[in-house]
């Protein structure tokens, strides 16, 4: 398998991962503040990853060069995951899936001024072809449900953090050294959204309320620190140094579908025609993305 195949692969697979994140992140809202659980988060995926770089010597030696750089990353890495939960005390899960359509474009924005890349008008429509195909998922091609969207507070939040996301990913491929050792990236990267974390905790004087996480709600915790915080920051990285930030945001157009799917496999919850609809777009939309780069 060649490198680039097995990086889309990769990303695939992050993409259902992400989605299930989504549905995780809901149950998790409002139990204790984000900052409090973005915190645990990082804790537990970095001691997970901690004997595996500690107990290897080409990996310890990577620890202080890798640091500075990480620090950069994992502030945006951090401040997408505060949003995300503060943004859904105050929002939907629905209105989150539509305003983080935004972020290919935005990466793809970004990458102008950064690793100066060029954007052709079909391209931008491709991004608007996205965006409709992912809407048609999210709203099940109710087109009252979709005019009755309106920005709250939690809207304004996450929009913000989808600037994160973007910049996030920015950071990972411009950050990234030919020598660099992904394993002690992503732990690097967990450590320095510890670091940030434990700083706005002081900053904002947030009590840390572990107790009051259930044991089903550590279950879910686990799929998050694991799965969705562990396992993607490698497979993001890992596939961003290999595509580029622009062709693996354009897999965020595939996150509704993905979602829809999970609900259909473990909640039974079902598929309309719109919403198969969306999904076919927003994958036809992703493959024109990753054709055209």
């Amino acid at each position: 398998m060649s490198k680039n195949l097995n990086a889309h692969f990769i990303i695939l697979l992050a993409t259902f991962l992400v989605g299930g994140s989504f549905i995780i992140s809901q149950k998790l809202s409002g139990i204790i503040d984000p900052i409090s659980i973005t915190l645990l988060r990082f804790i537990i995926a970095s001691l997970l990853l901690a004997p595996i770089v500690f107990l290897n010597q080409k990996y310890r030696e990577k620890i202080i060069s890798t640091f500075k750089r990480a620090m950069i990353i994992s502030f945006f890495y951090s401040i997408y995951f505060i949003g995300m939960f503060k943004a859904l005390e105050f929002t939907t899960a629905l209105n989150t899936g539509t305003i983080f359509t935004l972020v290919p474009l935005l990466t793809a924005l970004f990458s102008i001024f950064v690793f100066k890349q060029k954007i052709s008008f079909n391209q931008y429509l491709i991004y608007v072809i996205g965006i409709i195909g992912t809407c048609m998922v999210i709203f099940k091609g109710n087109l009252e449900l979709f005019l009755s969207l309106s920005l709250n507070k939690g809207d304004v939040i996450f929009i913000f953090s989808t600037f994160c996301m973007a910049l996030y990913s920015i950071s990972a491929k411009h950050f990234h050294r030919k020598d660099d050792e992904l394993v002690v990236l992503v732990f690097m990267t967990l450590v320095g959204g510890i670091i940030w974390m434990s700083l706005a905790l002081v900053l904002f004087d947030v009590p840390l309320d572990w107790q009051k996480i259930s044991s089903k709600e550590f279950l879910y915790l686990g799929y998050l620190t694991v799965f969705a915080t562990l396992v993607t920051s490698y497979l993001y990285q890992k596939a961003t140094i290999v595509l580029g930030p622009k062709k693996v945001m354009a897999y965020v157009y595939l996150n509704p579908g993905a979602i829809a799917i999970l609900l259909f496999v473990f909640e039974f919850k079902s598929i309309n025609f719109w919403m198969f609809l969306g999904i076919l777009i927003s994958s036809f939309a992703t493959l024109i993305l990753l054709k055209k780069e």
